[in-house]
């Protein structure tokens, strides 16, 4: 993978493709799927700061996984994989 790094409160993840089978064990078809919720965190940003300038630290860190907004963030493409660049405030919570 590229070398990238978020600049301030953003973070990069990597979806988690969700399971492609129901528990019946009825096998989805892409067009059926939604847009996997669940995500790793490949990297986080350099932070921001706050009223007072004291630096504002992550709660993620890289390799938590996350529950993450459905339609925010910014998706990228390198080297041939699917990134999203999102705001730390659109993570909803860390699973585990």
């Amino acid at each position: 993978m590229a070398n990238i790094k978020p600049l301030g409160q953003r973070v990069l993840v990597k979806r988690i493709e969700a399971e492609t089978k129901t528990a019946g064990g009825l096998f989805l078809p892409d067009t059926a799927k939604e847009k996997p919720q669940e995500a790793e965190v490949i990297s986080v940003g350099t932070g921001g700061r706050d009223d007072k300038g004291a630096l504002i630290k992550f709660t993620v860190k890289p390799g938590d996984r996350v529950l993450i907004s459905k339609y925010g963030g910014t998706e990228i493409k390198l080297d041939g994989e699917d990134y999203l660049i999102l705001s730390e405030n659109d993570i909803l919570a860390i699973i585990g």
